[in-house]
């Protein structure tokens, strides 16, 4: 009975706070079974009773879906109303007006719109083959991936990449991701037929994030990279290594890319401008090894570009004038500044707290008699991301990125409302 409620609330909670939208697929009976390591009864229990409870519900031969039929509209009201009042988000990765000129970014924009002749046409499915060259060179500085234009993917955000990705290395049975926080991930490669794993290193894919393994910011040694690259070859499997952060590892000295160090034989790049622009630019890219550039390129009709054109014009221009890397450098002192002022401002107000910097986030335990639940933060205008709570010290990961460096000290204020 203990599984089966904590599945249900798990998913409750995720479902709840937003972080599973309405119309997102979870996790097919068999996949949950495996990921949280419980009988397939047990899961199909919590799911009926959450179908019962209005939160999820179920497509034939499909599976379950998140709904907010559940949600009347008085409901509505009231959680637009609450939503309207977080002053303060501890949790997004969003972005604030001093992190990026957008005078700038607005003047690539409509540089692009003059190439009018250019705009008239459809994309390259592949991505503009001139920002496609701009990223060879940008990747070979930043991170040493070597790689010609035609093994570079241009699509808009990660996911539709994934989405190319899995239907190019559909011969493939089993993926392992790090953790089953990585639900999208999950959910997609679930979608196509996939049997997913966790921290699986004999999958036939292996999805890493070799920048930012933990809460923490915690890198992966390059001992263990050699190892990961090493095992990889020997049994032919792929490494698909989302290098989500590395940007940002202000506390870490520079570590080679798993794709670097391994040639790019097998192992799959993936970059995005999310994090160094802003979240509403949504351009990534993947590297694909030589096998699967040329399967792509034998496919490449069953593909649509999903990323803007004039944006990508755009990006080519940023990156060849050399924006990205000034952009990249100011990105750095802004956020370490004022996650320097977050913890000071922590460990002032909340002696009690126990914090660390991770990257741009602060890493907070406190000892407190706390529900696993945001409500009693988004109550007092705060809204923060719980990362544990074992029923006496509860874990929270907190971001400044989207709050104004001067309003650092009465975000905390209010934190401490809440934790007190």
């Amino acid at each position: 009975m203990k599984k089966y409620t904590e599945l249900y609330n798990y998913y409750k909670e995720l479902i709840i706070t937003r972080q599973l939208k309405s119309g997102e697929k979870l996790p097919s009976v068999r996949n949950a079974a495996e990921l949280h390591g419980i009988s397939k009864t047990t899961v199909q229990n919590a799911y009926f009773d959450l179908q019962a409870d209005g939160y999820i519900i179920s497509s034939p031969k499909s599976g379950y879906y998140v709904t907010d039929i559940n949600i009347s509209e008085k409901e509505k009201t009231e959680q637009s109303g609450e939503e309207e009042k977080i002053v303060y988000n501890f949790r997004s990765g969003e972005a604030d007006e001093e992190s990026f000129d957008l005078l700038l970014w607005r003047r690539y924009i409509k540089s692009a719109f003059r190439q009018k002749e250019r705009l008239l046409s459809y994309g390259d499915v592949q991505g503009e083959y001139d920002l496609r060259e701009a990223l060879s060179d940008y990747i070979r500085e930043k991170r040493n991936v070597i790689s010609s234009p035609d093994r570079i993917v241009v699509g808009a955000g990660v996911q539709p990449l994934l989405s190319i990705l899995c239907a190019l290395i559909k011969d493939k049975k089993t993926v392992s991701f790090p953790g089953k926080s990585f639900s999208q991930g999950i959910a997609l490669f679930s979608d196509y037929g996939f049997d997913v794993h966790i921290k699986d290193k004999n999958a036939d894919i292996v999805y890493v994030c070799p920048s930012h393994m933990t809460s923490y910011g915690d890198v992966m040694p390059i001992k263990r990279r050699i190892e990961l690259i090493a095992h990889s070859k020997s049994i032919n499997s792929i490494i698909i290594e989302d290098d989500f952060d590395s940007d940002f590892a202000y506390s870490k000295k520079p570590t080679p890319s798993l794709f670097a160090l391994s040639g790019g034989g097998n192992v799959v790049y993936m970059g995005s401008f999310s994090n160094v622009l802003i979240p509403g630019i949504r351009l990534s890219f993947m590297v694909l090894t030589n096998e699967l550039a040329e399967l792509f390129k034998k496919n490449k009709y069953k593909f649509a570009q999903t990323a803007s054109k004039t944006e990508q014009i755009a990006l080519c221009n940023y990156i060849r004038d050399g924006h990205i890397m000034s952009q990249t450098r100011k990105l750095r002192r802004h956020y370490t500044a004022k996650t320097k002022l977050l913890l000071n401002e922590l460990k002032y107000e909340i002696e009690t707290a126990e914090a660390v910097i991770s990257d741009n986030s602060v890493v907070v335990k406190l000892k407190a008699p706390f529900n696993k639940s945001t409500d009693v933060f988004r109550k007092n205008g705060t809204d923060v991301y719980i990362e544990d709570y074992d029923g006496e010290e509860i874990k929270l990961v907190l971001s400044p990125s989207s709050i104004p460096t001067d309003e650092i000290h009465n975000a905390v204020l209010k934190l401490k409302e809440c934790i007190m």
